[in-house]
């Protein structure tokens, strides 16, 4: 379709957490040869690529976001050797393959820190960020962490605070000093030299905090938080002006991207968690000069109405210009969206409808596993509670395991993921939505999946064309997707009733996605959990109905 330079434009990345993929090695965890042995899988859903979360050399206290080890596996996951058999195995496929770099903090164990921490003269004392106490020893500023409590811990040996935005033993790195710059770059090197396809970025907008340490002020009563993070976490109730998102880091998104165009048809996408999301996003891609792609919490938020989906859309639209999202409904760190947008829905419909949507928004897309199969969050209890963040926050936030627990391979009690129970409890109700019972079941959430993504490869004008909302009425999502002469009219009911609006002009009705829908006269009616496409009049073309095989792929 494309120059394979720009594969990840409009390309459809499936997210892998390895630790709740696939166990091969039968420890109750996931590894990296569990996951080469299921790509077949994976390449039979038509994604472009795949993002492995950390598999990284790590004490685990964050699951693999503190990283001791740049260059090299966690035992846990396997080898580099598997991690190479992994890569060639995709590639084989016609998979590209992109990894976590989390490059803004390291363990607490990384050498660079171990060394920092020694004393105020040593070689690296310069490579974190260090601060003395005021003069009452409380820390220097009022910086929170994400997980709870001050964003600052004392160290004996230095007298002095060090910074983490994340865990206590998640110490974050002075990027600042040139040397820490050159050092994460030339880690990122040596997997570009290996032959990976790009990076995902974690926490992208927080490599550089202010150097003044100026207080950040709180967020004016009744005003919207926009982080992401639950309202039960006190750090959402401050405007984060000076720990993160600061203007130095663009120059530095610069300097990677130079290192990425070295190597030719490697990508960048960045996570983004902002005060002003949208804006950040537009800043960090604008220009082609910095990242190539970058994704937000608009929605992996709790907001889900088609007005709150519009607003998005069209803040989005006018801050964009050339700028380019990577869109997700679900990841590893939020409730899925089947239950987090999808609770009071049809469980079976909704998730359906809601990807046609992610499938047809201008952006490239983030597929979480399992999403493909409408699976729901899982229940976990608090005694199988694994992540930091939710033992901290329990109970009105019970962290992030819950979109954790392992992939259903089959409806046997460990699901096929693993021969030993597994670091996280398989969720009874994902058995019934197993890929086993799924493949052979053309009306199954999973074949829908491939249909839609099937659908979507064969629409050029979804795959990178411009987006224009249209005028569908308060309850529906519309939007014209153009390509050159190529426009498509995309109609969402992302609602429980029946829907109709008035359509611009349309030509043909596409077929091939699966949905239903009714036009009399220029008026059309969605069904509940319904969408419709169709090329626009404008084209006058005599093309006839586009049809796509709907059988299931196996």
């Amino acid at each position: 379709m494309q120059d394979n330079t720009f594969w990840w434009r409009g390309g459809v990345i499936y997210q892998i957490y390895p630790r709740s993929f696939m166990d091969a090695n039968g420890d109750g965890i996931g590894d990296l040869a569990g996951i080469t042995g299921k790509l077949d899988y994976v390449a039979s859903l038509g994604v472009d690529g795949i993002w492995l979360s950390p598999f990284f050399t790590s004490p685990m206290l964050d699951f693999g976001y503190d990283v001791s080890d740049y260059r090299d596996v966690d035992p846990m996951f396997g080898t580099l050797d598997d991690f190479k058999s992994l890569l060639a195995r995709a590639h084989t496929l016609g998979l590209k393959v992109i990894i976590d770099q989390v490059i803004s903090h390291t363990a607490e164990q990384h050498p660079w820190f171990q060394e920092s921490r020694t004393d105020r003269d040593n070689a690296k004392s310069d490579w974190y960020v260090w601060a003395d106490p005021k003069p009452d020893g409380t820390p220097p500023n009022n910086w929170l962490s994400i997980f709870g409590g001050p964003a600052w811990t004392f160290d004996s040996r230095r007298r002095q605070y060090y910074l983490h935005n994340f865990l206590t033993s998640q110490p974050d790195l002075n990027f600042h000093n040139p040397e820490v710059r050159r050092a994460q770059l030339d880690n990122m090197r040596f997997w570009l030299d290996l032959g990976v396809d790009g990076f995902r970025l974690d926490t992208v907008n927080f490599y550089f905090h202010d150097a003044e340490l100026r207080d950040n002020p709180p967020v004016p009563k009744g005003a919207a938080k926009t982080l992401g993070a639950p309202d039960a976490n006190p750090y959402t109730w401050q405007r984060h002006v000076y720990d993160l998102s600061r203007p130095e880091n663009l120059d530095f998104l610069k300097e990677l991207r130079a290192l990425m165009d070295e190597y030719p048809g490697t990508t960048t996408v960045g996570e983004i968690g902002d005060d002003n999301p949208l804006e950040r996003m537009a800043e960090y891609t604008a220009g082609g000069d910095k990242l190539h792609m970058a994704y937000t919490f608009d929605l992996l938020n709790e907001p889900h109405s088609p007005c709150y989906i519009r607003e998005v859309l069209e803040r989005f639209q006018r801050l964009a210009g050339d700028a380019w999202p990577c869109w997700a409904l679900s990841n590893h760190d939020v409730v899925r969206s089947a239950t987090r947008w999808g609770a009071e829905e049809d469980p079976q419909a909704y998730p359906r409808v809601a990807l046609a949507l992610l499938f047809s928004l201008r952006g490239s897309v983030c597929l979480y596993q399992g999403e493909e199969l409408g699976l729901p969050e899982a229940d976990v209890p608090f005694e199988r509670i694994q992540d930091p963040y939710g033992k901290v926050l329990w109970p009105e936030f019970k962290g992030r395991d819950g979109c954790r627990t392992p992939m259903p391979w089959d409806d046997t009690p460990q699901a096929g993921f693993s021969r030993t129970e597994p670091w996280l409890p398989v969720a009874s109700p994902h058995l019934a939505l197993a890929i086993s019972r799924q493949q052979d079941d053309p009306s199954s959430m999973l074949n829908a999946t491939r249909r839609l993504l099937q659908f979507r490869r064969s629409q050029p004008a979804l795959f990178d064309g411009d987006l224009k909302l249209i005028d569908v009425g308060d309850e529906l999502v519309g939007f014209v997707r153009q390509r050159g002469d190529d426009e498509l009219v995309c109609v969402f009911n992302l609602t429980g009733q029946p829907q109709s609006a008035e359509l611009p002009e349309v030509d043909t009705a596409l077929k091939g996605h699966g949905f239903q829908h009714e036009v009399d006269g220029g008026r059309l009616t969605l069904p509940p959990y319904q969408a419709a496409f169709f090329r626009a009049a404008r084209l006058n073309t005599n093309d006839q109905q586009v049809e796509l095989e709907e059988t299931p792929h196996g």
